[in-house]
């Protein structure tokens, strides 16, 4: 796989790449296209009421023929109370997890589980964890959020995810029967250097990106951010969100999206605010096509021009 390594920036993130093979140690040859969903949820303080409508969502992604279907920030549990989420914190090897890892491998489909609550290094903290899970129940990557949501949004509430999270540093990419997959969550959206990362120091063909924003910033922000990352990449963006209202104090904006390399939307519920998924077709033809008659990775300039003195 050739890399475009003209960068414009130097970063001193860490970096893991995860293969895809089959149990006989083979690689998984992909095809020209491929289906996968992403689903839409209102998540509560209930986590066996969370994981009956993660069933039937992927139960009906696997009726549709999706391969994979994403999943937003918090699918597991959002809490009412403050702390709640520290309290049902759990390691990856926990009975939540192991619960989701059984639901793909009885389905035979990937889950793209974004924003777990995974149990810190302390009892004060968590980590706001993406998991992959392969069609046969094995995690096959995890990705800690980056960039933690410590916000005053206007009109709204404050947040400061930092209180109870603990920042991830590694910037992950796993090679897929969908592609070259690059693992983010929510905030992360905002940095578009991580994307940049991802995209041409480590040639990801397609952007997860599960979220849970808030309804002002959604409406403000959460489209354009997200054709923004796929034009300026060239890549697939899977955003599966959080909608609707959680509790009193919580709503999230909803809207998930499935959009091209061309920044075009080619998967959207017809209601932002319901449950349900969107499908969609992994098309690499169109990936290359993009990239070949509009070769920007070839065009970047490198880090040393950036740092040349004026």
């Amino acid at each position: 796989m050739n890399f475009c390594l003209n960068t414009q920036l130097s970063f001193t993130y860490k970096f893991a790449v995860v293969s895809a093979s089959t149990g006989a140690g083979k690689s998984i040859a992909m095809a020209n296209s491929v289906r996968i969903a992403a689903a839409q949820m209102t998540s509560v303080n209930n986590l066996a009421v969370n994981f009956g409508t993660c069933s039937r969502l992927v139960k009906e992604a696997a009726s549709a023929g999706a391969k994979l279907l994403c999943f937003p920030e918090n699918f597991s549990f959002v809490g009412d109370l403050e702390g709640e989420s520290l309290k049902i914190a759990e390691p990856l090897d926990g009975p939540i997890m192991k619960g989701y890892c059984s639901l793909a491998r009885e389905s035979n489909i990937w889950l793209s589980l974004g924003g777990f609550q995974e149990k810190g290094s302390d009892n004060a903290h968590l980590r706001n964890t993406h998991v992959l899970i392969d069609d046969n129940g094995n995690i096959r990557s995890t990705y800690s959020k980056m960039h933690l949501f410590d916000v005053d949004v206007p009109g709204g509430a404050v947040y400061k995810e930092s209180s109870f999270t603990e920042a991830g540093k590694d910037i992950v990419v796993v090679d897929s029967p969908f592609g070259r997959l690059g693992v983010t969550v929510c905030y992360d959206l905002r940095f578009p250097e991580l994307y940049q990362q991802l995209r041409f120091n480590h040639d990801a063909q397609v952007l997860l990106v599960p979220a849970a924003f808030t309804t002002v910033t959604g409406q403000a922000h959460w489209e354009i951010l997200l054709r923004a990352r796929a034009i300026e990449t060239q890549c697939y963006v899977i955003a599966a969100a959080q909608a609707g209202k959680h509790n009193d104090k919580r709503e999230s904006y909803g809207d998930t999206l499935i959009i091209d390399p061309w920044g075009t939307i080619v998967g959207r519920l017809s209601d932002r605010s319901s449950t349900g998924i969107t499908v969609a077709d992994i098309d690499f033809s169109l990936i290359d096509s993009v990239r070949a008659k509009m070769p920007v990775c070839k065009h970047r300039k490198p880090a040393e021009f950036w740092n040349q003195s004026v």
